[in-house]
Parts: structure tokens; sequence; C-alpha cells
């Protein structure tokens, strides 16, 4: 199922085991080289450490009530998982990025993104214009496979626009071709009558 992503912020973890929810997610740890959320920290008066992260491997079920867990053993702290160490020590923050074509052409910011919940990986980046584009110009959607490269400042994304060689102008070659035939380019000799 895909949903946005700003539909998974503050979103219930529920126990299975209790019943009770223990949680609720807050800012999402993307691993910039595949677009895929790693883990989710959590905010919520009965988490005993801080930092607290949620692994998506450990998400049974996504239902109308929240993402639902086994219990709260599942929650894991900041040193427990290297990968969560340094992707929440990386401090990547996909929301805000600009996002520019490989022309050097800025296309915008990420506003939101759209998530594939079974896997969770980004399939697509909504990029919001800029105040003057964004007056006659909706957003523009980009899916994973128009990304060419992620670095710390920008999104870049494969030209759709390719730079063609801009032929001469008609009116031009037509203006060189037409010849004058009142007007000689090179004089002719004239001829005079001869008489035998």
């Amino acid at each position: 199922m895909l949903v946005l992503g700003s539909r998974l912020n503050e979103t219930p973890v529920m126990s299975l085991q209790t019943g009770a929810r223990l949680a609720h997610t807050g800012t999402p740890l993307i691993d910039p080289a595949n677009l895929k959320i790693v883990a989710f920290e959590l905010e919520g008066p009965l988490l005993h450490e801080k930092p607290s992260f949620l692994r998506v491997a450990d998400i049974r079920e996504m239902s109308g009530v929240g993402m639902i867990i086994d219990s709260s053993d599942e929650l894991i702290g900041l040193d427990d998982v290297i990968k969560i160490k340094s992707l929440y020590d990386l401090g990547f923050n996909l929301i805000g990025m600009n996002v520019i074509d490989e022309h050097k052409r800025k296309l915008g910011k990420v506003d939101n993104y759209t998530v594939e919940t079974g896997s969770f990986v980004i399939q697509q980046l909504n990029v919001k214009r800029g105040i003057l584009r964004g007056l006659t110009d909706t957003g523009i959607l980009i899916h994973r496979t128009q990304i060419s490269e992620i670095n710390d400042n920008v999104i870049i994304v494969k030209s759709t626009a390719k730079k063609l060689n801009v032929p001469e102008p008609v009116m031009e070659t037509a203006r060189r071709e037409y010849v004058n035939p009142f007007r000689n380019q090179s004089p002719q000799p004239e001829q005079t009558d001869v008489k035998n």
C-alpha cells in the first residue's frame, strides 16, 4: 500500500501483547543510499530510553489503529544497532532538500514523499516549486528511478529535456537561396554586334 510520508508521522505504536499504546512515531531514519526507511524515532511518556527507535523490520502490521508490534521488547535504544546509530548521526532529512536536474536547473524542494508500506521504500518524491513558479505550476512528482544522485546538499534527477543542436532559422536559409534575376551578382561582359 502506498501512503504519504506525512501520514506516518505521529502514528500510534501498539503492543500486540498488552493491547496498549506504547508510543507514537516521530522522525523517520532514511538511508540515503537506497531511500528506504530503516526505523522510526519514537516519542511518548512510556519510553524508558531516549531516544528510542522502532525498526521497520519489527512492525508486524499497519492498520487503522497504527503500527502493531509484538511487545515493548521490540523498541531499541540508539546504541543497540550500529546502522541506526550511523543514520541518526548522519542527520539526513529528506523534507526540504533542494532538487535539481542534470543541467543544474532548480526544480524545487521536497515537500513530501510516497512510501510503500510493505517494504518502507520511498517510491516518489513530491517536489514543491518556488514561490514564483508555484503561482502558475503545481508540484512535481519524481519517481525513484528518475533520481541519479543524492548528496549532502541536493537531489539530482534525470532531465527529460535534451539539449538539441538548434538549426539556423528558416528565414535566413531561404534568404540566402533566393537569387534576384534582375540584379546581377557579377558583371557580364557587354555583347557587341560585329558585322562582317
